[in-house]
C-alpha cells in the first residue's frame, strides 16, 4: 500500500517542483541548475508524503497540499546542501550522487542552499500550487519559519555541531533531534493539515503528537542504519556519525534498545491517530515505514 501511495505522491510533488527551476535570465542558469540538482537528484520525499497524507486525513484533496509539499522538500534540500559543506559535515556523497559542492563548487552550493530556502516560502505563496485563503497561508508561513529557523532545524544543527565528542544523555539527545529532524517533520504534517482548510484544534493536537513521535523515530532509525546499513544502500557514507564521534541512540542505549525505542515511538504515533478514520491510513503506513526503511 505505501509503495503505491509513495509513487503517486512522489510523482505529484516532483511535477510541482519542476515548475520552480526555470532561470529568469541566462546569467542565473548555473545557480538554478545547482538548485535543481540539489532537489531533483532522488530522495524518498518523506516530508511531502506527510503533507499530502495529513491533508487527505482531514478530508482534503492531495493537490491542495502541493505548496506545502514543495515548501518542506525545498527546506529539507537546502539543509542537506549546507550540512554537506566542508565547514559542517564535509560529505561528498548524497543520494548516491556527488554532493552539491562537489558537483559545482562551495560558493555555488551555499548560494543554491540560500536560494532553495527562499524558494520554499515562495512556493507556499504560489497560487499555482495552493489555493488556501490568506489567513491560513499566513499560519503556514509562520509554521514553516518557526520549524526551519533557529528555534527549529537550524538550532538543532547548531546543537549537533556543538555536541561532537560529547556524551549526551537521552534527554539532551532528544532535545537536539526534536529540533534538527523533528521540527520540519512536524511542520510537514501541520502544513498539510492546514492546506486541507478543515483543520480543527483537537485534530491539529493529535497530528502534532503523531508528528513528534515519528520525527524522533525517524532519527532513531537513521542512527540505527548508520550502524547496520552500507554506503551503497544509504546513498551516503555509512558510519559517518561514528567516525565523527557524534552522539547517537545506539551508542547511548545499545543497538537492541534503540530498535525497541523506535518501535515504541511508532506505536505512540499510531495511538495518536485513533480519532481518525480510514482516510488517515497513509499516515499510519508512513509511521510504520519510517521504522522499517533501510535507507
Amino acid at each position: 500500500m505505501i509503495a503505491a501511495y509513495s509513487a503517486t505522491s512522489q510523482a505529484r510533488v516532483n511535477a510541482a517542483l519542476e515548475t520552480l527551476f526555470t532561470a529568469p535570465s541566462p546569467e542565473l542558469a548555473r545557480l538554478y541548475e545547482a538548485m535543481r540538482y540539489s532537489v531533483m537528484n532522488g530522495g524518498k520525499r518523506v516530508r511531502p508524503l506527510l503533507a499530502y497524507a495529513a491533508c487527505e486525513a482531514l478530508g482534503g484533496k492531495a493537490e491542495q497540499a502541493n505548496g506545502a509539499a514543495c515548501a518542506v522538500e525545498l527546506i529539507h534540500a537546502y539543509s542537506l546542501v549546507h550540512d554537506d559543506l566542508p565547514a559542517m559535515d564535509d560529505d561528498d556523497l548524497r543520494r548516491g550522487q556527488p554532493t552539491t559542492h562537489k558537483k559545482f563548487d562551495e560558493a555555488c552550493a551555499i548560494l543554491a542552499g540560500d536560494g532553495l530556502q527562499s524558494l520554499a516560502f515562495s512556493a507556499l505563496l504560489d497560487p499555482r500550487l495552493s489555493h488556501v485563503d490568506a489567513e491560513i497561508r499566513l499560519q503556514m508561513v509562520s509554521a514553516l519559519a518557526q520549524a526551519a529557523g533557529p528555534a527549529g532545524m537550524v538550532g538543532g544543527q547548531a546543537i549537533d555541531l556543538g555536541s561532537v565528542g560529547l556524551k549526551l544523555d537521552q534527554k539532551a539527545l532528544e532535545y537536539m533531534h526534536r529540533h534538527k529532524t523533528g521540527a520540519l517533520i512536524e511542520a510537514s504534517v501541520k502544513l498539510g493539515a492546514l492546506a486541507s482548510g478543515r483543520a480543527e484544534r483537537d485534530e491539529l493536537k493529535s497530528l502534532q503528537t503523531y508528528a513528534q513521535a515519528i520525527g524522533l523515530a525517524f532519527q532513531v532509525q537513521d542512527d540505527i542504519l548508520d550502524v547496520e546499513s552500507d554506503t551503497e544502500t544509504l546513498g551516503k557514507r555509512q558510519g559517518a556519525d561514528i567516525a565523527r564521534d557524534k552522539p547517537t541512540y545506539p551508542a547511548l542505549l545499545g543497538l537492541d534498545a534503540a530498535k525497541a525505542y523506535a518501535l515504541e515511538l511508532r506505536d505512540l504515533a499510531l495511538h495518536a491517530l485513533r480519532p481518525f478514520d480510514a482516510a488517515a491510513e497513509p499516515l499510519r503506513d508512513l509511521a510504520r515505514y519510517i521504522v522499517e526503511r533501510r535507507n
